[in-house]
Formats: structure tokens, C-alpha cells, sequence
């Protein structure tokens, strides 16, 4: 490290030893993640050491063994695992405020009662105890313990622990923003999911569960419906002694950015877009070189979480992030989980059906999961099976249907979409009940003008523009009805 950069450390180090509102952990993880990010480690792969991954290292899930008939065998499976939810975002990019996963998705229910009632129901099936840890920020902290306490009477176990909570770092001067006088939440920020491995260390949640005989965590994050516990895949990595499993899906044109794994320096490791040297960024993107993208599925043995945070060899590449509060450029650098990979014995990947990737990140994708296209039963969201096309359809909804509040206000009831394979919506549009929508449909109102789909509209393969004051004689002729 340069001289300058080694001064700079030493002036943060006194600058967050004076910080009183973090553990002595959360200050030695952030010096850490600074020093680490000073010095320069290179962040980038030599693309000719790349090579892809055989069916040993990413395990395609049809191969996998049938899971034992014996019910008290599938009891001692279930009986060595924990779920864990990453609950630490807020549900701001959809309008809302608290948690992120208290938006009601279907039914009424919200992520969190989806994840509770599933639960519930494997270990009434199974009589076993699968417990749920919620890793939450101290942005979800507050508002997520008392959500908790509706569950008070259900019939499993609910943990929930911090992630650790890190100080925004002025980028000109190398110090911390709370030690400028930013008090109040803008001086600090969560560094991202790979927190999730020291903070379960040292929340005493690891120690715990390991006492109680647990040995795998099945990491997720709270907002993918497909993520359920799975046990096929658990009883593989029982069977085969994995420590790390990343589950993979393949990828399609909307997945080009994903990470993915490769081999590399014969080891499985992830490999990102922000480490692609830019000559070999559309290589990347490629679905035919590339074809598998994490879904953020992971699991993980926990005895191999403790020793390798004891020593601390968990360095994941480091992802800067770059912010302003108010005026002031800061840097938040964090972690993903998924990098974690390349450090456990024996990690696979398991390429799984689509399925099991089914994220909620925003209003046009809320749309899927309450359409006909899904329904849920125990928890679980199921996809229909009249729907016969495999990829589910592509849909853009304009700004006006960003917040969830104004996105449920804009539809009498939820079209029906079975047949659809691309809708875009822009404009002030209002959906009546009982729509059904097939093939290509776009509708588009002119700026300033509001235009409504009447109730019982069938649209197929049609774009319709709002060309007058009064569409729906314009509309009629798209309307078999």
C-alpha cells in the first residue's frame, strides 16, 4: 500500500474508534473492507484462465437422487437445516416504506406469510423443526419485529439478527460521513448479502444452531417466491459432503448481466460483469457461451461458515458504490454472498429449473405472481400448467405503475395473461375487470390524456393508441365482445 494510502487508513482508524453506535466487530470488518480496498486488489479475471464448468462442478438437477420414501429419513434430512431469509432491503423502489417483504404478492399474503406458511406446513408434514432466521438491516430492523409478533403463535421458530451496519465513507477525505456530524441513518449503510456469513458469527445465532445439531443454512433473499426449501438438493449435498451450493438457472436475454460460474485456477468460482475486462463484455452477455446465471439460491454448511470466518479467509471481491448525501460524494463498498464460493471444500453448483427463480423487484413483475399465470396453495406460488410456452411473458409498465399503490388502483381486477408473450404499457391507462390479454399487446395513451380498457376487452396481438378524446369506440374493434 502507498504511504498516502497507509496514512489515510490510520486517520479512518482513529475517525471510527470514536464511533460509539457499532460493535467492536462491525469497526475491525469495516477497517478490513477499506484496507483491502486501498490496497488495489485486482478485481479483474485473466480471461484465458477461463474454462467451463463440467457436470461434476455444476450438477444439472435432473440427475440428482430421488429423496429416501422413508418419512423419519426425510424427518433427520429436514431436521439438520435452517432458512434464512435476507431481509434488509426496503420496498422503496415500489413505493412503499418498512421491509420489502411485507408487500402483499398474492391473496393478501405478503412475502413473509408465504415464507412462514410454507414452513409451517413441511414440518406439520414432516415433524420436523426448521427454524427462520431473518437477516435484516437497521433499516428493517425496528419495523420487521414487530411484523414477528404476528407469528407468535405459529408453529415454527423465528430468529432474526442485524447485518452488520457499516459508516459511508467521505470519498475525498477517506473518513467516515458520522464523524462529520451526519447523524441520523444517511451516515451509515448494510454492506450488501456477503455480511451475511461473519454477521450470523456474531450475532451468536451460528453457535446456536450448530448446538442444536443444525448443518446446513438455505440462504435466500425474502422476495423470491420460487426459493423453497428443496429436498433433493438438500439431501445431495448430505450425501456428497458439499460445503457451499449456489443454485444456477439457465439464462435467458433478460438475464445477460447475471453473474455465473466458471472454473478458474481449478476451483468454481462466480464470475460478475463488474470483473469482465471490457473487450469481453458482450462476450459475457452471450447466452451461448455463458448460459447459466446465479439465482441467489444458496446453501451452505455451517460448521464451514465458522472456520472460515474464525480465520477470517472470507474476502470476497469488493463492490464499490458509489453515493451522494446531501452534496456529499460517499462510497459504500460491499459483499455478495455468491463470491463466497471460491473459499469452501467441495462447492457445486446445481443448475435447477426456472422455477425456482422467481424475484418480486418490481410492479410489472407483481403482475406475473397475481395473474392467472400462478396460484399458491401451502404457501407456495405455482406456476399454471395451461400456460405452455416455459418462459413466462415480458412486461414493461410505464412510471405510472411503479408504486404499488397506484399499480393496484390501475386494475379493476388482474388480466389474464396465459397466453400473452409481451405487454407494454405506457401512459395513463386503466384496466377494467375481466381483461384478457394474448400474444403482443401494447397501449399507449398520449401524454395528458387518460385511456380505459373496458371491462371484458380481449387484446390480441394488438397495439393500441390513444388517437381521441373518447377511446372506446377506437377500442371496440379489438373487442370481440
Amino acid at each position: 500500500m502507498a504511504a498516502a494510502d497507509t496514512e489515510k487508513l490510520n486517520n479512518l482508524r482513529s475517525a471510527v474508534a470514536g464511533l460509539t453506535q457499532i460493535s467492536d466487530n462491525e469497526k475491525s470488518g469495516f477497517i478490513s473492507l477499506v484496507s483491502r480496498y486501498l490496497s488495489g486488489e485486482a478485481q479483474h479475471v485473466e480471461w484465458s484462465k477461463i474454462q467451463t464448468p463440467t457436470d461434476k462442478i455444476v450438477v444439472p438437477y435432473d440427475s440428482l437422487s430421488a429423496v429416501p420414501e422413508d418419512a423419519a429419513q426425510t424427518k433427520s434430512l429436514l431436521d439438520k437445516l435452517v432458512v434464512l431469509k435476507l431481509n434488509g432491503g426496503l420496498g422503496t423502489t415500489m413505493g412503499c416504506t418498512g421491509p420489502k417483504s411485507v408487500i402483499e404478492v398474492r391473496n393478501g399474503l405478503t412475502f413473509l406469510d408465504l415464507i412462514v406458511i410454507q414452513l409451517e406446513s413441511l414440518n406439520k408434514k414432516y415433524g420436523c423443526n426448521v427454524p427462520l432466521l431473518l437477516m435484516n438491516s437497521f433499516n428493517t430492523h425496528e419495523d420487521t419485529q414487530k411484523i414477528v409478533e404476528k407469528y407468535a403463535g405459529s408453529k415454527i421458530d423465528i430468529h432474526t439478527f442485524n447485518q452488520s451496519q457499516y459508516p459511508r465513507l467521505v470519498t475525498d477525505e477517506c473518513l467516515p460521513l458520522p464523524s462529520k456530524g451526519v447523524t441520523g441513518k444517511d451516515g451509515w449503510y448494510p454492506p450488501g448479502h456477503g455480511d451475511v456469513f461473519p454477521s450470523l458469527m456474531n450475532s451468536g445465532k451460528l453457535e446456536a444452531l450448530l448446538s442444536q445439531g443444525k448443518e446446513y443454512v438455505f440462504v435466500a433473499n425474502s422476495d423470491n417466491l420460487g426459493a423453497v426449501v428443496d429436498l433433493k438438493i438438500l439431501n445431495h449435498l448430505i450425501q456428497n459432503k458439499n460445503e457451499y451450493c449456489m443454485e444456477v438457472t439457465p439464462k435467458t436475454l433478460a438475464d445477460v448481466k447475471g453473474g455465473t460460474l466458471i472454473s478458474y485456477d481449478g476451483k468454481v468460482q462466480l464470475l460478475e460483469i463488474a470483473q469482465v475486462p471490457d473487450e469481453h463484455v458482450n462476450e459475457f452477455k452471450s447466452i451461448e457461451k455463458f448460459k447459466i446465471f446465479n439465482t441467489n439460491n444458496l446453501w451452505v454448511n455451517l460448521n464451514a461458515i465458522k472456520r472460515l470466518v474464525q480465520a477470517d479467509a472470507l474476502k470476497m471481491e469488493i463492490i464499490p458504490n458509489p453515493k451522494e448525501v446531501d452534496g456529499v460524494k460517499v462510497l459504500q463498498l460491499e459483499t455478495a454472498a455468491g463470491a463466497a464460493i471460491k473459499f469452501f471444500d467441495n462447492a457445486i453448483g446445481i443448475n435447477v429449473p426456472r422455477s425456482r427463480f422467481l424475484p418480486v423487484k418490481a410492479s410489472s413483475d407483481l403482475l406475473l405472481v397475481q395473474s392467472d399465470l400462478y396460484t399458491e396453495k401451502d404457501g407456495y406460488v405455482i406456476r399454471n400448467p395451461a400456460r405452455t410456452n416455459p418462459a413466462n411473458p415480458s412486461i414493461k409498465l410505464g412510471p405510472e405503475f411503479k408504486k404499488v399503490g397506484d399499480f393496484l388502483k390501475r386494475f379493476k381486477s388482474i388480466p389474464s395473461i396465459i397466453e400473452l408473450d409481451s405487454l407494454k404499457v405506457s401512459g395513463d391507462v386503466w384496466f377494467g375487470s375481466s381483461v384478457v390479454l394474448k400474444g403482443k399487446v401494447v397501449v399507449a395513451a398520449k401524454s395528458g390524456e387518460k385511456l380505459e380498457i373496458p371491462d371484458g376487452a380481449v387484446l390480441q396481438n394488438k397495439v393500441i393508441y390513444f388517437l381521441s378524446a373518447h377511446p372506446f369506440p377506437l377500442l371496440q374493434k379489438f373487442n370481440p365482445n
